[in-house]
């Protein structure tokens, strides 16, 4: 699937994997696939060495019918795979870049293929004072729940962009909220959202 290569203007044809949560940069997600359009998807990123984009669906179904995803995603690199008791396929991925959606088209096998622009990367921001309380938070909740990040070095802590992602994947955020900060450029809003939010 060489539509995944990214073209020397900041966007790409990537095949979508529209599903019902969000995915978000950093963090990793558990999937289990079954149906031949994503079977075949990740077949072609693994032999390429591509990847593909997670969106939350705004109508439609996870199986079956293609669904419409949401404008903005993010990119899903593959970490490791395997097949569950139930022999289905199991990935992990990884959330990397954002994305926005300009279109998108739907290929005979149902596998829904957009054309996105990539975000800007994140800017190294420090914590600003009126976030500082966050940084203290996160790192509360992983002292608490362990986990991956758990053991992530104290300047880690003081990133405005890593503790606003952190921070959305593990508080107890809906779909909605989740997808709205994905879609925020600045990390510093994003951060402020989340001050709202609790």
């Amino acid at each position: 699937m060489t539509e995944a290569l990214q073209t020397p203007t900041g966007t790409a044809a990537i095949g979508l994997f529209p599903l019902r949560t969000v995915l978000l940069p950093g963090a990793a997600l558990g999937l289990r696939v079954f149906e031949r359009r994503y079977l075949d998807l990740v077949r072609d990123c693994m032999r390429e060495g591509t990847t593909f984009g997670i969106c939350l669906i705004i109508d439609g179904t996870e199986a079956g019918p293609p669904a419409v995803p949401a404008a903005f995603g993010t990119e899903a690199r593959i970490e490791d795979f395997g097949s569950g008791d139930d022999g289905l396929l199991t990935l992990r991925v990884r959330g990397a870049r954002r994305f926005h959606v300009t279109r998108t088209r739907v290929r005979d096998s149902g596998l829904v293929v957009a054309q996105v622009a990539w975000c800007d990367p994140e800017p190294d921001d420090e914590l600003r004072p009126e976030h500082a309380l966050l940084g203290t938070l996160l790192q509360r909740i992983l002292d608490q729940v362990g986990g991956e990040h758990a053991k992530a070095p104290p300047a880690r802590f003081d990133d405005a962009a890593w503790v606003g992602w952190r921070l959305a994947e593990l508080l107890p955020l809906s779909d909605q909220q989740r997808q709205s900060l994905l879609q925020q450029d600045d990390p510093h809003a994003r951060l402020d959202s989340l001050l709202a939010a609790l």
